[in-house]
């Protein structure tokens, strides 16, 4: 199954890439136009399990945005989670 988490809403396109003896990847242009890469956009390649999957910078930082939308600006979620770690070894202290 091909990667794409809006699958209900985009249709998926495949190109062949050739990997260069580098190990450069060329975005093929027909892609490159799709997802309105240009040279300097920052790509994220992301391992899972047997694929490579490529993302645009602003398209992950969009997703988690939408991800944790319902959390109120007055919460630190790096806060709690610290919180909890030091609560953590506390206990793991007194075993």
């Amino acid at each position: 199954m091909w990667h794409n988490s809006d699958a209900m809403e985009k249709p998926i396109h495949a190109a062949k890439v050739s990997v260069g003896p580098q190990g450069r990847l060329v975005i093929p242009s027909e892609i490159r136009r799709e997802m309105a890469i240009t040279p300097g956009d920052v790509l994220l390649a992301v391992v899972d399990g047997d694929r490579l999957i490529l993302e645009k910078k602003e398209a992950v930082l969009r997703r988690l945005r939408q991800r944790f939308a319902h959390v109120p600006p007055t919460v630190s979620l790096s806060e709690e989670l610290i919180a909890e770690r030091r609560e953590a070894a506390k206990r793991e202290e007194s075993e």
